[in-house]
């Protein structure tokens, strides 16, 4: 069973690699508003500071977060699988877009998370491009997580006007798929019924059969209230339940506040104000929850995902082999490939290629029309002395002999003339060459065809 979530992984970059969505892959999926806590549940579960912040969308590509579980003692058998130098950290990090780079500063990699989102989505834009990390730390459970743009309603600075379509569009390409599993991230200080994330869950799993809500930021809850009805699922029911976990504060991330201690704190925090379902939240339970989950929900798909898989396998295989055998001298097939193709570019032009158009015009008889026909009617409608008077050409005579009187025309007074006369076959020039690089285009898609 432990091998399946490293065994999906593979299946997901390969995928993500070849740019296929034809197989739907089991995964959880997080949903949630701006300011919902997205990033502090994941860097609790991770156990590091690791994720872009900011005002707005900070999110703005899908980041597949792969976790894998590394003891110490298997560091060096891991690393020498993965095939990179072997780190002094325990806890390290692996883009799949930067192979040969181990990062074990984890501000290291929210500047490469930020350099990525930018260099295809842009300051503003969303991409559906994914970026996938893998962590290794002897500190986290094996999983995989979709990290996705925070829900938003209104545009704000130079944000596209049409923001809130992308993010959801997005969204919704994630949490369709039949296989995801929704984590539905909502803070606790606000009305749950009213809750984006769970709106959009109830939108594709209106069953609430693959949905896992989280209600985040418990300890900002108004003085009096607490969250045990939603908690224990008497206001909106889930099926897969739903687990409150409390949140570093803005003031504690500012102050970099250890996520050991804010575990910490959360865990007696739990003890005081819900110590009868206190062993059912939090987030090392949401992180043992979400590994349980997404072992036995790849189980289940399992049998339809290797169907799927062989089906494809077998049709991609009949396409290969209707290519014929295998090529064992690339080198000359390509030299015959090539003469060839120059043989026939050249029967065209002179008219001696086997299939012969008899309908139109075509290759080196269209080129000849061209220069007979069309470039020299346009040729011919140009009159050598158009907009060119016995004054203009008097004028650059004298202008050109000074104050002594010539016998012949000057020279430059010729070229002068000229020139502004040879400038008007420009235009009529120009579109000859085009039409000409036109036909040599049709031919080389005529002879590609053959």
């Amino acid at each position: 069973m432990d091998a399946l979530i490293p065994i999906l992984n593979k299946l997901q970059d390969a995928f993500n690699t070849v740019g296929s969505d034809s197989i739907q892959l089991p995964q959880i999926v997080v949903v949630g508003s701006q300011s919902a806590g997205k990033s502090s549940v994941l860097e609790n579960i991770v156990g590091r500071d690791f994720l872009p912040r900011g005002t707005g969308i900070v999110t703005r590509r899908p980041l597949t977060l792969q976790l894998i579980y590394t003891p110490a003692e298997d560091k060096h058998d891991q690393c020498q699988r993965l095939g990179i130098p072997v780190p002094d950290e325990n806890e390290f990090g692996i883009f799949t877009h930067i192979k040969d780079r181990v990062y074990t500063d984890f501000n290291e990699i929210r500047k490469e998370i930020e350099a990525e989102t930018g260099r295809l989505g842009g300051k503003k834009n969303i991409s559906k491009e994914p970026i996938t990390l893998r962590i290794y730390s002897p500190k986290v459970v094996t999983l995989t997580l979709i990290d996705l743009p925070g829900l938003t309603k209104i545009p704000v600075d130079d944000q596209p006007v049409d923001i809130e379509q992308q993010v959801r569009n997005l969204i919704m390409d994630y949490i369709s798929n039949p296989n995801a599993i929704i984590l539905a991230i909502t803070p606790a200080n606000v009305d749950f019924s009213t809750s984006e994330a769970v709106k959009y869950a109830k939108e594709v799993d209106p069953e609430g059969q693959r949905t896992l809500a989280v209600l985040t930021k418990l300890d900002l809850m108004d003085r009096g209230t607490d969250a045990y009805d939603v908690l224990c699922g008497r206001v909106i029911p889930v099926k897969l339940g739903i687990i409150g976990v409390v949140n570093r504060s803005q003031e504690d991330i500012h102050k970099k506040k250890p996520i050991d201690d804010a575990l910490r704190y959360e865990s007696v925090f739990l003890q005081k104000t819900y110590p009868s379902i206190a062993n059912r939240n939090g987030t090392s339970f949401l992180a043992k929850t979400l590994n349980r989950l997404l072992m036995y929900h790849i189980r289940d798909c399992l049998p339809s995902l290797k169907t799927r898989i062989n089906q494809m396998v077998s049709h991609f295989q009949t396409l290969i082999n209707s290519f014929g055998e295998p090529i064992e001298d690339k080198g000359r097939l390509l030299l015959q490939i090539i003469t060839k193709f120059a043989s026939n570019y050249c029967a065209t032009i002179e008219g001696t290629a086997k299939n012969i158009e008899v309908s139109e015009l075509c290759g080196g008889a269209r080129i000849c029309y061209i220069f007979h026909e069309t470039f020299a009617h346009a040729l011919d409608s140009i009159h050598p002395l158009d907009n060119l008077s016995t004054f203009d050409i008097l004028t650059a005579i004298r202008n050109a002999t000074g104050s002594k009187p010539a016998l012949f025309v000057p020279e430059i007074s010729f070229e002068l003339l000229v020139k502004r006369q040879i400038k008007r076959l420009e235009d009529p020039s120009l579109r000859c060459v085009e039409l000409v690089h036109e036909e040599l285009q049709r031919i080389i898609q005529h002879c590609g065809a053959q």
